[in-house]
């Protein structure tokens, strides 16, 4: 389907993902509905950084995915629904697994019903590469077990496999995107790549968990366009698909580029308060992306040296939207 005069709702509008993608549906001429949670600062999150004339195009709905009746009245009326609303943070989620369950699994339960009942034509939903958990096999197919290694993890599972059943019981129109490791302008330093970006700015080391570990960083932009490529295929409804680079780095390597580019030597220091649990951390993941390719037409274009290159252009100027010395949950 083509979105170009579609009315669309993106449930996480105001989160990072949610803020590029509600920039990109703009510019392809959507007309978009923003679901947020309602905070008494009015804050609208990284919407709030978008230009003004794409801020006044957007329609906000406030609310909580925890409540059926908001989300109802958020989706009607509507010819697509994007579904990013999370709780992402992995050590969020081991101290608080049950706001993340409610939050992760319920509103997704509570968006499904919605779709349904209302019989909106096309839904994307929103997985995450920590499902899989640590890598058996690699590069990463859909085909491979899912593994919930985090409470996180184990909510988002539990939510796509709800998604899953809508499709076979009630053939809900629903698509699958499962995001590597995005980052990029506007992400919050509960991510490894603002974090180091900001110390390497702003302190006299890095102080980091696992240098070990391997991620699969995809630049946010090219993940954005892969909800629009999920929502415009319509041989994708029912399909799960990857949308990673297929490039693995360990986060020792990051650093190091992330030093090159920003113009300093720095040593780096492990903080054992940001190592995971020992049999939660995921120790690796690199994405097959052939079956997004395939079906969806969608491949990155951004290379990880120029998407941490913008990145690190774009957080020098923003320093003021940062606690670059506080370890952020």
């Amino acid at each position: 389907m083509s979105l170009s005069g579609k009315k669309v709702l993106v449930t996480g509008a105001a989160g990072f993902i949610g803020s590029h993608l509600t920039q990109q549906l703009l510019l392809t001429g959507a007309k978009v509905r923003a679901f947020i949670r309602y905070n008494s600062l009015d804050s609208h999150g990284f919407l709030d950084q978008l230009p003004a004339d794409q801020r006044a195009e957007i329609e906000v709905v406030k609310g909580d995915l925890r409540d059926p009746h908001a989300v109802y009245q958020a989706v009607k009326g509507t010819d697509a629904v994007f579904h990013l609303g999370a709780l992402i943070a992995i050590p969020y989620s081991y101290q608080n697994p049950s706001d993340v369950v409610q939050t992760n699994v319920l509103g997704t339960l509570h968006v499904l019903q919605a779709v349904r009942d209302l019989g909106i034509p096309r839904m994307v939903h929103t997985s995450t590469s920590e499902v899989y958990g640590t890598a058996r096999y690699v590069p990463i197919d859909e085909a491979h077990p899912l593994q919930g290694q985090s409470p996180y993890s184990a909510s988002k599972i539990a939510a796509d496999k709800i998604v899953e059943s809508f499709y076979c019981s009630y053939n809900t129109p629903v698509v699958t995107v499962r995001p590597f490791n995005a980052y990029g302008p506007r992400q919050s330093m509960r991510a490894v790549i603002p974090t180091i970006i900001n110390q390497a700015l702003h302190r006299s080391e890095i102080v980091l968990g696992n240098l070990s570990a391997t991620r699969d960083f995809t630049f946010v932009e090219d993940t954005a366009r892969a909800f629009l490529c999920a929502a415009e295929a319509d041989e994708a409804v029912g399909g799960v698909f990857n949308a990673g680079s297929g490039f693995e780095i360990s986060v020792h390597d990051l650093v190091r580029i992330i030093l090159r580019q920003v113009g300093r030597d720095l040593p780096v220091r492990v903080d054992k308060e940001r190592i995971r649990p020992e049999k939660s951390e995921v120790e690796r993941l690199i994405s097959d992306s052939s079956k997004a390719a395939a079906v969806l037409g969608w491949r990155t274009s951004i290379s990880l040296e120029e998407g941490v290159q913008r990145t690190i252009d774009w957080m020098a100027r923003h320093k003021h939207l940062y606690r670059w010395s506080q370890y952020v949950v």
